[in-house]
């Protein structure tokens, strides 16, 4: 696939406990992305957050969380994007799931796969 120029990154965060379908919501959501093959997904924890529920009840004010967010990052073409934040919106549903989804414009400086090697010799 080439993937250059404006394109739109699917944002999504979480918190890391969530499920849905006897798993994380965060794999749901990236097994999904692949199974729609889009070009690229990341997901990563982050140290601490806060959102529409507030902070957290904890006696420290600034400790690490047990529930540390996760956050998702996808990029492809506008369309795919927006089709794919209505399945994530779903699936947040079904999961009953707090988070936030947005979308951001982006441009693609470089795309591109590791080639495999051939060995010589053989």
């Amino acid at each position: 696939m080439l993937l250059e120029g404006k394109v739109k990154k699917l944002k999504i965060i979480i918190r890391e406990i969530e499920t849905v379908y006897q798993r994380s919501l965060y794999e749901a959501i990236m097994f999904a992305a692949k199974k729609t093959s889009l070009a690229g997904a990341t997901a990563t924890r982050g140290a601490m957050g806060y959102g529409a529920n507030g902070l957290t009840n904890a006696s420290k004010t600034y400790q690490m969380s047990q529930d540390p967010p996760i956050i998702i990052e996808i990029v492809d073409r506008a369309k795919r994007i927006e089709d794919f934040s209505l399945v994530v919106s779903n699936l947040m549903d079904k999961a009953n799931a707090a988070g936030i989804i947005y979308i951001e414009d982006v441009e693609v400086v470089s795309y591109r796969r590791h080639e495999m090697v051939k060995p010589t010799g053989q």
